[in-house]
């Protein structure tokens, strides 16, 4: 594309237009800099909220699509790239899953992270070779970010994952966007221009993470990763977690804290099997069975458990 006809297609984008109501930042005193930039983000979870039904669809795609074994895979350059690798890399620690079951490319590769390699959004071919090294099947889902919604890197992976038979949901901020067409689930978000012309870091970066933040956290709520709001397949990985994970055992069983630690211990640091252990009064290794003979549906297991021993004592205890 020439360098006319790509200012043609910026004048376009929303994102790229200047905010009148912050045309003069720069001469604001400190405060009302804060206000229009606290405004601002309120106006990206806005445009968020206005798409909730595209984001519940793609949801469900995802969903059926780790159902049959398959990977989430975000795709993006610069801000948009490292959205996808920070929310991939937030998934084991938070829900327990394997690092590869989430999957965060941006154009650049790692170096990109830290350092803007700007020029390589502009490389179609490497969005479908970064999806090949990672061999993409047909039971993946691949998210593909981008404020400008034109972004060649993802626009060349998108295309490369329809042609695999994967699921693909497109996630731009502007309307209209180039990466939308033939998608499985396109998802626009209108935020508008940033409080600095074009910078969508700022208000596209928010909105982005908001989304990435509501995909894979249904994901891993439907799959059984979460009881009413508690993660119960936390990594208790350091002090805090292990504090955390003994907390939600308590909450779940009703157990004191020494009662929860022990679980915790019996079951090699897992909230799930220390629920199990404490809401039935088995080892870990019986825990273990009756979780799997329940099909891993802890909340299932509780109850259960709540009603043997309401059955026995004539009394009710709720999980």
């Amino acid at each position: 594309m020439s360098t006319e006809d790509l200012n043609g297609t910026l004048d376009a984008l929303a994102t790229e237009q200047v905010d009148p109501a912050a045309a003069h930042l720069d001469e604001l005193d400190t405060a009302s800099q804060v206000a229009l930039m606290m405004d601002h983000a309120a106006q990206a979870a806005s445009a968020v909220a206005a798409v909730s039904d595209r984001i519940a669809a793609a949801v469900d795609g995802i969903v059926a699509r780790r159902a049959r074994g398959g990977r989430i895979v975000y795709v993006g350059a610069g801000t948009a790239g490292r959205m996808g690798v920070l929310d991939a890399s937030e998934i084991p620690p938070t829900f327990g899953t394997d690092p590869s079951e989430v999957i965060g490319l941006i154009a650049g590769g790692e170096t990109a992270l830290r350092n803007a390699v700007e020029n390589a959004e502009d490389d179609t071919l490497a969005g479908v070779t970064d999806l090949e090294d990672v061999g993409l099947t047909a039971d993946d889902a691949v998210v593909g970010i981008s404020a400008s919604g034109r972004t060649p890197y993802v626009a060349g992976a998108l295309a490369h994952a329809l042609q695999v038979g994967a699921f693909t949901v497109s996630v731009a901020c502007n309307v209209g966007a180039a990466i939308s067409h033939g998608v499985d689930v396109a998802i626009e978000v209108a935020v508008g221009p940033e409080v600095v012309a074009g910078s969508t870091r700022l208000k596209a970066g928010t909105a982005q993470k908001l989304v990435l933040n509501t995909l894979s956290t249904l994901a891993m709520v439907h799959e059984g990763k979460v009881l009413g709001n508690l993660m119960i397949d936390v990594q208790a990985t350091n002090e805090k977690l292990r504090v955390r994970a003994q907390r939600i055992v308590s909450r779940v069983t009703g157990a004191d804290a020494a009662t929860a630690s022990s679980a915790l211990v019996a079951a090699g640091g897992s909230a799930k099997l220390a629920i199990a252990i404490a809401a039935t009064g088995l080892d870990a290794a019986a825990a273990r069975a009756a979780l799997a003979a329940a099909g891993d549906d802890l909340r299932a297991l509780v109850r259960g458990a709540d009603a043997v021993r309401s059955g026995a004592t004539g009394g009710a205890q709720t999980a």
